[in-house]
């Protein structure tokens, strides 16, 4: 640790703090940074301070964690909604864009904020979270709806509840007779990993049905000890662990990090399951690669790296038109008998009948 970085004891939410705690770069506007803060959330957790390093300016957590004056710049295709949640809510915390599942929004805080999140306009300190009336409508929408199979916790940071309200929540669930799964989608286990302490491991437990965590993690220096430990409290108690990941400029779009990272994630016994191509939130273009960027960076992974290794490279379409994967296209179709050129993981094309 830098010998003028003090490790905090609280979150911090103010760009003066953090300047106080030596985490933002000598002759950095602070001013900007308070326009920005002004307009997205800002939390540092002090987990996630101790692993900044203030005297890299490309810090791989910090970048993602700590305000950016290029957050004032907004382009043209930017959106404050930019997955298209909107039109798909029934009812408040609700949002059914698929057949089979909904997203369950209990609360709209976060441990931390990403500064590259799709929601950042919509969550944030002091942001509602569902009242007791608002729960129960959104639990009786899913009674009321038997194709329902599929609820994905999510929002803001469910696991930011307490233990007994998580518990309330997931017994709940499990009451309904339709669903088959609970998944929860959260970077708690990361950013505030004292928080899956035995009280939420139980918490998390469902009686009939499973719950599978989804952890957020962007790079492998995320994962230090401290959250290791927690992500092992959660798989030893027999919940099971997938993860996703935003492909992000700068920080994690090269194969090394990449490949370091999913077999970080696969050693803490975590599956790698999605790569979000960056989302069109406002102020994020300097996060944002190019598609074609990102499908060079899976082929050069497919055949390298072990397959457990390697998540799916997704986008979801703007205007809530639902997630893709762009992946790869290995077939090239030679008339209509049947006969296919099949590129290798080399780039290599043989003949297939078939």
């Amino acid at each position: 640790m830098p010998r003028d970085k003090q490790t905090p004891q609280k979150t911090l939410r103010h760009p003066a703090d953090l300047a106080d705690h030596g985490l933002v770069a000598a002759g950095t506007d602070v001013a900007a940074l308070e326009r920005v803060a002004a307009q997205f959330a800002v939390a540092v957790t002090p987990a996630m301070a101790d692993r900044i390093d203030p005297t890299d300016p490309d810090d791989p957590v910090g970048r993602q964690f700590l305000p950016d004056a290029r957050e004032l710049l907004v382009t043209a295709e930017e959106l404050a909604d930019p997955i298209g949640d909107e039109p798909f809510t029934p009812v408040k915390g609700i949002t059914h864009r698929y057949h089979d599942r909904v997203l369950l929004k209990p609360v709209h805080a976060c441990p931390v904020y990403c500064r590259f999140c799709f929601r950042r306009e919509m969550v944030g300190p002091g942001s509602d979270a569902l009242d007791a009336g608002e729960l129960d409508a959104a639990i009786a929408y899913i009674q009321d709806n038997p194709q329902i199979w599929e609820v994905i916790l999510t929002g803001g940071d469910p696991m930011i509840l307490s233990p007994r309200r998580m518990g309330n929540l997931i017994a709940r669930l499990n009451e309904i007779p339709h669903l088959g799964l609970v998944r929860i989608h959260s970077r708690v286990p990361v950013v505030d990993p004292d928080r899956i302490n035995a009280e939420m491991v139980a918490a998390l437990k469902g009686t009939r049905i499973p719950t599978w965590v989804m952890l957020h993690a962007n790079h492998w220096r995320e994962l230090g000890p401290d959250q290791l430990a927690a992500i092992g409290r959660l798989v030893d108690a027999g919940i099971p662990m997938l993860s996703q990941s935003v492909l992000l400029r700068g920080l994690n779009d090269d194969v090394d990090t990449l490949t370091r990272t999913f077999r970080a994630l696969i050693s803490a016994r975590v599956k790698p399951h999605y790569l979000h191509h960056g989302d069109l939130a406002k102020g994020t273009s300097h996060f944002r690669t190019s598609v074609a960027e990102g499908r060079e960076l899976m082929r050069q992974l497919r055949g390298d790296v072990s397959g457990l290794c390697q998540p799916t490279y997704v986008l979801d379409i703007p205007g809530g038109h639902g997630k893709v994967p762009l992946t790869q296209d290995y077939l090239t179709p030679q008339g209509d008998d049947g006969n296919w050129l099949v590129e290798d993981p080399r780039g290599n094309r043989h003949s297939y009948r078939g």
